[in-house]
């Protein structure tokens, strides 16, 4: 479409609006079709109507942790009095950012001050030209879906091209310092703001087996590890040049793990240190927390309403959200990736007693259709535990036999072949004694999606971003 055939922006939004009005009420869903029906008819939609927003935008983005982060950051700025325009959905594609943009919409301007939008690690390059962020939050990089991103330094590059292209006086750059693929991109940069944890006490015993970025950029040789945290998240130096971890201004001093409830962290801010009691479980959510905690710092946020932000948050759909079906807790945890999946064990492994799990593989273009990551998850360290797993999905047996090899008998194993997420959800459930121990789902992502639509047809669950 050339510029003198593009729909003028007003006559375009009418036109996905209605789109989307039709999408719905003939039971399609709609959340990113009437932005990508705003993109085509005006390609420039995006950065006219984030041109729009008083206080401009923040974006953020990373393989894991992007939606659980950006509604911590959410939760604080709306704290700070910031009325904002955000994806709350999750839809992080540039059809997303268009609906969230033109829901916002009214009467030639957005009624937010602030655009927050979490986006994909793929798609960020031209979005990020869109929007023009104040800040830019680049939190980590771990190897996910290979058949459609490629290895994980496609994406590393993708991101340094971008970092490259920004002059001095634009976004404020805030980067993950555990992360040696994320906190080089500030290697030219001196207005960094790096945030990563410090309480060595919470650390592995060494660097996980299917850790990703151990080498080092600088000159090509492998990293020594003080402290490994998540992946290949930690305190990494190179023995041959000398290049090391960044000291981040933004850290976690001091954590206390509180099985799947929650945690307890001192984060050390440039102005004070603040004490926080964490809602959502496991070390990954510290990181999740100490990111968003560093990008409302850079947006200004004082301590205080950052603190009181954090415990304020709730868990996001799927990830650590608790419910109840028919009388039993089940805990929905989000697996997409050998590092989201070993950091779920290892938050189980917190839990009290025997452990009943309901595991959902699929393979659809969401997931990525390599499930062959599962076998680079530990599950071995939760497999003495395991009460009874029901597995399900596109991939049900696959997962079963992931189970069995991980040390699980036979007998403790279910697999729920049809059905679907409704049948899957049952046989788990259904198999609970009255002193059965909580139900813990750990889903793929479109089978978390299968899985809260249907906890939100029998009303376990209030609402539904699918």
């Amino acid at each position: 479409m050339t510029g003198r055939d593009r729909v003028p922006l007003p006559v375009a939004i009418w036109a996905a609006r209605t789109s989307g009005r039709l999408a719905r009420a003939t039971g399609r869903g709609g959340t990113s079709l009437p932005g990508k029906v705003l993109t085509r008819l005006a390609p420039d939609a995006i950065g006219r109507m984030a041109g729009e927003l008083p206080s401009g935008s923040a974006v953020l983005s990373a393989t894991n942790g992007k939606t659980t982060t950006a509604a911590l950051v959410a939760s604080i700025l709306e704290r700070h009095g910031t009325t904002l325009v955000h994806n709350r959905s999750g839809a992080n594609m540039a059809g997303g950012i268009a609906a969230t943009l033109m829901g916002s919409w009214r009467r030639g301007r957005p009624d937010g001050d602030l655009g927050l939008f979490e986006v994909d690690e793929f798609w960020l390059g031209g979005l990020v030209d869109d929007l023009r962020p104040r800040a830019l939050l680049l939190a980590n990089l771990f190897r996910d879906q290979l058949d459609r991103y490629g290895e994980l330094e496609a994406i590393a590059d993708r991101w340094r091209a971008i970092v490259a292209a920004e002059p001095a006086d634009g976004f404020r750059l805030v980067l993950g310092a555990d992360d040696p693929a994320v906190a080089d991109l500030g290697l030219a940069r001196d207005d960094v703001l790096y945030f990563g944890v410090q309480d060595a006490s919470v650390a592995l015993p060494g660097v996980e087996h299917a850790a990703d970025a151990t080498t080092c950029r600088v000159c090509g040789g492998p990293y020594d590890y003080t402290a490994s945290f998540v992946g290949h998240l930690g305190h990494y130096a190179c023995p041959s040049c000398g290049h090391r971890r960044p000291e981040p201004q933004v850290s976690a001093t001091r954590i206390a793990l509180d099985g799947t409830r929650g945690a307890r962290v001192t984060i050390a801010l440039p102005d004070g240190s603040i004490d926080v009691e964490l809602r959502l479980p496991g070390l990954y959510n510290v990181y999740n927390a100490l990111a968003a905690a560093a990008l409302a710092h850079a947006l200004g946020v004082p301590g205080a309403t950052i603190a009181a932000g954090l415990e304020g948050t709730a868990a996001a759909f799927g990830r650590a959200e608790t419910v109840n079906v028919d009388g039993r807790d089940v805990q929905l945890l989000l697996v997409k990736n050998p590092a989201g999946a070993n950091e779920v064990v290892r938050t189980l492994a917190l839990a009290d007693g025997d452990l009943d799990l309901l595991a959902i593989l699929n393979d659809r273009i969401a997931d990525g259709r390599d499930v062959s990551w599962v076998w680079d998850a530990d599950l071995e360290g939760i497999a003495p535990r395991v009460r009874r797993v029901t597995c399900g999905g596109t991939r049900a047996e696959e997962m079963a036999v992931r189970w069995k090899y991980a040390g699980v008998p036979d007998d403790r194993i279910v697999v729920v072949r049809d059905g679907g997420a409704r049948a899957a959800l049952d046989a788990a459930v259904g198999a609970g004694a009255p002193d059965a121990p909580p139900l813990y789902a750990i889903p793929t992502y479109t089978a978390m999606l299968e899985l809260r639509e249907e906890l939100v047809r029998r009303g376990a669950a209030k609402g539904s971003f699918a």
